[in-house]
């Protein structure tokens, strides 16, 4: 009897896998058919966002969609405020930035708020930077991210409908494992990380650094915390790695440049990484990492418009690495630091 019951648990952990790894694939094949075929502004961020849904979440909640219409307003303000106001003043600028990331990163470290921390991150550096290098790009580019959002809980949502998942449901918005002011500690260092780098290439108006930017104020959350110079390093081998698995990718991909062997590759990425994050939970950050980026550079090329797309593909590839470099510089800088405004009070 006791047999058996392994035998059959066995094999529902097997559909389980099955199916999770299925919707993976399918979820990324629709957002990266959708984002080539319709390509708005930031269209490439829809599978980034569908895999991180499919990776975090069991099932689509009520949360799900409320955090989806905060994010929408929140967005939209942003880029109405800036396109109507302090972009010709960096004093005034760069102090709202900064505010509105330190609410991102503190939100981060709770995971009922993740999605919508991820979108504020994104459009209170983006929005602010395009409105400063195109004055009046800022809300094309806010009902862009806003659009991204909603296409991606839309084909979260079918596919849940559609491959419901066999697991018993369970809450999936766990509470966050730091108390408020170890939240406020985490999201203050985040912010000493990467505002620094984000100053510099407002005030000297880069072209070409927004994906910097936005990967330098993402990872700057998850190497806020103990041991910040081994999560660097950590996170640099990753981005590594997915940008090799990118160049792999992308050469396949000029072989034979249609959208249908597009979207299949993307699908069979898709599945081998999917298998190994539900299969291997304990490495489930690594593989995710690695997959992350190989849709970050693969989706923004393939997005691009320019001419010399082979390369702004390596370019981008050079601006990771250097996020990477960064990273493990700052937080090796900060960790040797002895100053008292870095340690938590007791």
């Amino acid at each position: 009897m006791s047999a058996n019951h392994l035998l059959l648990d066995s094999a529902q952990a097997q559909r389980i896998l099955n199916r999770r790894v299925l919707r993976f694939a399918l979820g990324i094949g629709i957002a990266i058919a959708i984002s080539a075929i319709f390509s708005w502004p930031l269209a490439y961020i829809v599978p980034v966002f569908v895999a991180k849904f499919l990776v975090d979440r069991q099932a689509p909640t009520i949360q799900t969609v409320y955090e989806l219409l905060i994010a929408m307003l929140v967005t939209m303000a942003i880029g109405w405020l800036v396109s109507n106001g302090p972009t010709h003043y960096p004093s005034v600028l760069l102090p709202l930035i900064a505010i509105a990331m330190l609410w991102a990163y503190y939100l981060f470290s709770d995971p009922k708020w993740n999605f919508f921390a991820l979108i504020l991150i994104v459009a209170s550096i983006v929005l602010p930077y395009l409105a400063v290098l195109h004055p009046g790009a800022s809300m094309l580019v806010a009902y862009g991210l806003s659009l991204s959002g909603v296409v991606s809980v839309l084909i979260f949502a079918l596919l849940h409908v559609l491959l419901p998942d066999f697991a018993e449901q369970k809450d999936q918005h766990q509470r966050s494992e730091l108390d408020s002011e170890s939240r406020e500690h985490e999201a203050f260092r985040a912010l000493i990380l990467a505002f620094p780098i984000i100053c510099f290439f407002y005030l000297l108006e880069i072209t070409g650094a927004l994906l910097t930017m936005i990967m330098i104020a993402i990872l700057s959350q998850q190497t806020a915390g103990k041991k910040s110079v081994k999560v660097s390093l950590f996170l640099l081998i990753t981005n590594g790695v997915g940008g090799l698995l990118a160049i792999v990718f992308y050469n396949f991909l000029v072989t034979v440049p249609t959208l249908p062997f597009y979207v299949a590759l993307s699908m069979l990425c898709a599945m081998i990484f999917g298998y190994k994050i539900y299969s291997e939970p304990l490495k489930s950050a690594i593989y995710a990492g690695i997959f992350s980026t190989l849709l970050v550079v693969v989706a923004s090329t393939a997005a691009s418009t320019d001419a010399d797309v082979a390369s702004n593909f390596y370019v981008r590839l050079a601006q990771i690495f250097l996020v990477g470099v960064y990273m493990v510089i700052a937080s090796y800088y900060l960790e040797t630091r002895n100053w008292a405004f870095l340690k938590k009070r007791k």
